[in-house]
């Protein structure tokens, strides 16, 4: 007898959305970019069991340059350095494959999103963009289960990350959709993949993540010359809405407070292997003037600042009115000296994309 069953121990409950199926009859190219890149991605797709070497074990040594997601090198404080080296390879390997597995579970929703714009989206072209790219997360959850099967167990969602994922499959507006996914989850996404993957010197995770980045970054691409085409034909009610929208996710998912839940998770996972967190953050907190002298120079923006509101920008979703709130936020939860003192300040230190996010991503 099989073990198959309908309702399984490992799903939620279900998760009620609101969405229009929208029918198109025009079947001839509308938006020319969005076909192109339709057509991109088609070219583009890969097979993860034949274009990866799941063969290969995970390299102990390479994977200690796999960055931690803290925001000073943790593995440099004298703490670190005191552990043995099968308490290095525990800490590093357990701290990221809760990071991992939060891209895992970001894979999932992006997954279920791009399924809802095929449905939801207007423009045929669209529509085939969403298609593709619901093949390519599919292949994401894929990959990313399978690495992290690999190097130790799937760790729970954060809730910042579950609740931002949740208002972006509920809202029954498609822009919604697009601006919270394409935009907000996938640019701090696509932030994170491109310093890991840059970073790390694992064979196997360089890999994934080059393969993974490509594709995140057309995503990113589908979502900015969409939602540039729509701006100009809301009104200032409708832009203002999909502003908010924007900033409410991004201040769910870099908020002090639901970082520190963020925090709190990773030192329950460093209590259960046997790292002291209060040690650890101690001795962090001792050497951070000693750290910061020798990390590389300039302002490291973060990914909200560095990348998340140039792309609201570039879409012309960052009015005065929105930016004031981005500035007040961001200076509650990083320093003056990266934000600026004023909104003008703020702006002026707003960086532009790259006009090549393939090749920024990569790090060419």
């Amino acid at each position: 007898m099989s073990d198959f069953a309908i309702t399984t121990p490992t799903q939620e409950p279900g998760l009620d959305t609101a969405m229009k199926v929208v029918y198109q009859w025009n079947y001839e190219p509308d938006v020319d970019e969005l076909r192109r890149l339709y057509v991109k991605a088609a070219e583009a797709q890969w097979i993860a069991e034949r274009d990866i070497d799941w063969e290969r074990p995970i390299d102990h040594d390479k994977f200690s340059s796999t960055p931690l997601g803290a925001a000073l090198p943790i593995e440099q404080t004298t703490y670190f350095k005191s552990l043995t080296p099968e308490q290095k390879w525990q800490m590093t390997r357990s701290t990221a494959s809760f990071r991992l597995s939060n891209f895992l579970h970001g894979e999932q929703g992006a997954l279920m999103v791009a399924a809802q714009l095929v449905n939801a989206v207007p423009h045929t072209d669209a529509k085939f963009y969403a298609a593709t790219q619901t093949m390519d997360e599919a292949r994401h959850v894929d990959v990313f289960a399978k690495y992290i099967n690999k190097l130790d167990e799937v760790r729970p969602i954060a809730p910042a990350l579950k609740t931002v994922l949740d208002a972006t499959l509920e809202t029954d507006d498609w822009m919604k959709k697009l601006v919270g996914m394409q935009i907000v989850v996938e640019g701090l996404a696509l932030y994170s993949f491109r310093e890991m993957r840059n970073l790390t010197q694992e064979p196997l995770l360089k890999d994934l993540l080059t393969y993974v980045a490509r594709d995140e970054s057309r995503h990113h691409a589908y979502g900015v010359q969409y939602i540039e085409r729509c701006v100009p034909c809301l009104n200032e009610a409708q832009r203002e809405e999909l502003e908010d929208f924007a900033l409410e996710a991004a201040r769910s998912l870099i908020d002090q407070r639901n970082q520190q839940t963020f925090l709190t998770s990773v030192m329950q996972i460093w209590t259960e292997i046997g790292i002291d967190p209060v040690a650890l953050l101690t001795s962090l907190r001792h050497e951070r003037d000693e750290l910061t002298r020798n990390m590389p120079g300039g302002r490291r923006l973060g990914p909200v600042q560095g990348f998340v509101i140039p792309t609201l920008r570039r879409c012309g979703l960052l009015s005065e009115r929105v930016a004031t709130r981005f500035h007040e936020f961001l200076r509650e939860n990083l320093s003056g000296n990266l934000v600026g003192d004023n909104v003008e300040e703020f702006l002026k230190r707003i960086p532009d994309l790259p006009e090549d996010t393939a090749a920024w991503v990569l790090g060419q």
